[in-house]
């Protein structure tokens, strides 16, 4: 399957929902309950994009996933840390489309100015967790029964990124468009 990766627009929020409605009804991989609508997820790209990123994978001229960075904490100090997640159609997972998104937008964001990244895998999730590990996310906690969704209590593994290193001062993030 050959890829384009190319960052979001306004015009790509419906089929963003779409890819993400199956994640927030089936499964437990998001917390979330009620999939956004088209104007909703409209509004996260925007969101994302003005200070992180938002990316999309296109195949044959149709979007089969995307992947963003936003805010890791509100707190000032926090700023140079972002949080990412990443979705594919249900039907392509393990097609590398995952893989494409996330080295696209872990170099974009750490151009940004953030330095480190850190992903939340409701678990159990074996593909995010592999995914994650081969970029060189490192485990540093569970969140032990942390979400009820689907009749259960689940565990939600925290991993990070340290997108660049070095212990000295950083400049301000970039917004990100």
């Amino acid at each position: 399957m050959e890829l384009k990766i190319r960052a979001a627009g306004l015009d790509d929020a419906a089929a963003c929902a779409a890819i993400y409605r199956p994640y927030v009804l089936d499964t437990a991989i998001t917390f979330e309950s009620e999939p956004p609508d088209d104007a909703e997820m409209a509004r996260r790209i925007e969101t994302a994009g003005r200070a992180h990123a938002w990316l999309v994978a296109e195949a044959g001229g149709a979007i089969v996933g995307y992947a963003y960075g936003g805010p890791f904490a509100a707190r000032p100090a926090y700023r140079w840390s972002c949080e990412v997640s990443v979705y594919v159609d249900s039907e392509l997972r393990r097609t590398g489309a995952g893989r494409a998104l996330y080295g696209a937008l872990l170099p974009l964001l750490a151009g940004l100015g953030y330095r480190t990244a850190v992903a939340k895998t409701t678990m159990p999730n074996d593909a995010s967790q592999a995914l994650h590990a081969a970029f060189g996310f490192q485990p540093v906690g569970v969140h032990r029964r942390i979400g009820w969704k689907h009749g259960a209590w689940r565990d939600v593994a925290v991993t990070q990124l340290e997108l660049v290193t070095g212990d000295d001062p950083p400049e301000e993030p970039r917004p990100g468009r």
